[in-house]
């Protein structure tokens, strides 16, 4: 298992996601954004609109992404 949080994946906040995969973590940072997005959080609906930006770029997003995972593949394990 390792432990990653909202910021560390381009959140707002410091909510921790434990997971033994990246695709994992991403999943469950991607359900929290939509349980934040329902309660209209301000500081993550900012969050949002800048992911929403770079995924308008696919090449940015693809680079982003792996440098997640790279990141996620570095940390020790809980």
């Amino acid at each position: 298992m390792k432990t990653m949080n909202c910021k560390q994946l381009g959140g707002a906040c410091d909510k921790e996601f434990h997971a033994s995969s990246f695709e994992e973590i991403a999943e469950m940072s991607k359900q929290h954004g939509m349980e934040m997005f329902q309660k209209k959080d301000e500081a993550h609906l900012v969050a949002m609109n800048e992911m929403q930006e770079l995924m308008k770029k696919p090449e940015a997003m693809k680079e982003w992404f792996e440098n997640k995972k790279k990141e996620f593949d570095a940390l020790p394990g809980d």
